[in-house]
């Protein structure tokens, strides 16, 4: 089973979007019938032009606006903030976090819209089973960190909490099996009890 790391892997594929010339009421129709609080808003080759948000329709309804603003074009934000299809699941986060925002555009290369990713969507990967999360650690640690024998590390995961245990040669391979841990898709968090030493 492939463990999700980018965007892509996570997202949904069918983005709601308007073009640039819907209406108001489309708008308002639309966000209602799919229960979404903003909208991709895609020029005429499919890039993605702006963000039309519940916040700012919601401008023209009380009457701050006084710019005669009517369609998608003209109440758009620009320039949306969007994320690439390829990017890290933990970069989206960061990314929402910042700008404080529930759904962001997913895009390729071009600016097409590729699809949507929401909070929901990126917590997906911690519905992650531990014995997934748990191979894979193994897997890596077997591979690239501890190939010649002179470290010995049991993993246990339970509820996304990985447990390290045994014995390492130093400090420095003890940090960097404990920052691999962290880089698996669904930990939660690493608890290491980690003897330097030969191990054996």
């Amino acid at each position: 089973m492939k463990s999700p790391r980018t965007v892509d892997d996570v997202m949904t594929g069918a983005a709601i979007s308007v073009d640039t010339g819907a209406q108001f009421k489309d708008i308002v129709e639309t966000m209602r019938e799919w229960r979404i609080s903003a909208l991709p808003v895609l020029s005429a080759d499919g890039r993605v032009a702006g963000v039309v948000s519940e916040a700012d329709l919601l401008l023209k309804a009380q009457g701050m606006d006084e710019s005669r603003a009517v369609t998608a074009g003209q109440l758009m934000t620009v320039p949306a903030v969007t994320v690439a299809k390829d990017a890290t699941i933990a970069g989206a986060a960061r990314l929402m976090a910042r700008g404080h925002l529930k759904r962001l555009p997913v895009v390729d290369g071009d600016n097409h819209l590729v699809g949507v990713v929401s909070r929901g969507d990126l917590l997906k990967i911690y519905l992650r089973p531990d014995e997934d999360i748990g191979a894979e650690l193994r897997e890596l640690l077997t591979a690239y960190l501890l190939p010649t024998g002179s470290a010995e590390v049991y993993v246990h995961v339970a509820n996304g909490i990985v447990y390290l245990r045994g014995t390492v040669p130093d400090s420095a391979t003890r940090d960097m099996v404990v920052r691999v841990a962290r880089t698996v898709p669904g930990v939660v968090d690493v608890t290491a009890t980690l003897d330097l030493g030969v191990s054996g």
